[in-house]
């Protein structure tokens, strides 16, 4: 049976043309996986929402890299000037809970089951601390890479959700050339654009493409 995909692009226009309606200004929370990708989040969905951006990324190796990136991520924070203040908050460096998650699926290609469960990892501490923060929605960056499965990121995204009683904000902001978007903001904005997806095991395999 084919399973009909959803439009999550026209999905989340057509939230955001909701809040605009009504005149509301909601929280929140992005989790974001590094500077480059969060741009153009931060460009577009600044116009809707009071943002607070959460990094939380226990899968990036080696810890100078993470180091880096966080602190481009702030960088970033502090040049963009967007219409709503953004707020910044940064997760635990808690590499020991990948490796245990990652644990028997150390070989398996960049996209398959091991990046789902990584997927999950991060999603769902999102979730945790959009609910515990009191945040009206949640959502992540993921979506704007070409090498992301927006479908399952959504599917994981909503179930945290309701696991934990926060609305997840759909997304595919690959879609009106978001990505695109996202490598001119990173010029424009000088910032550090990494070559693989961020763990150790992505890492191993994009230097074996390399060679």
């Amino acid at each position: 049976m084919n399973v009909q995909k959803v439009n999550y692009q026209k999905e989340l226009e057509r939230i955001l043309k909701e809040l605009e309606t009504e005149g509301r200004v909601p929280t929140l929370l992005i989790h974001s996986c590094c500077a480059p990708c969060s741009s153009y989040v931060l460009e577009y969905l600044s116009q809707y929402f009071k943002i607070t951006v959460f990094y939380y990324n226990p899968n990036i190796y080696p810890e100078s890299e993470y180091t880096k990136r966080i602190l481009e991520q702030q960088k970033l924070i502090r040049d963009m000037n967007l219409k709503y203040p953004v707020s910044f908050l940064a997760g635990r460096y808690e590499k020991e809970k990948f490796y245990a998650m990652a644990e028997g699926m150390e070989d398996l290609r960049e996209g398959g089951a091991r990046c789902m469960k990584c997927y999950e990892l991060r999603l769902s501490e999102a979730a945790r601390q959009a609910a515990a923060g009191g945040f009206d929605y949640f959502t992540t960056t993921l979506s704007i890479s070409p090498m992301k499965n927006a479908q399952k990121l959504n599917e994981i995204g909503a179930r945290l959700g309701r696991e934990y009683g926060v609305e997840y904000l759909v997304s595919d902001f690959k879609k009106k050339n978001g990505y695109k978007r996202s490598i001119e903001l990173s010029k424009e904005y000088g910032l550090y654009r990494q070559d693989y997806c961020g763990c150790e095991f992505s890492l191993r395999e994009r230097e074996a493409q390399k060679k």
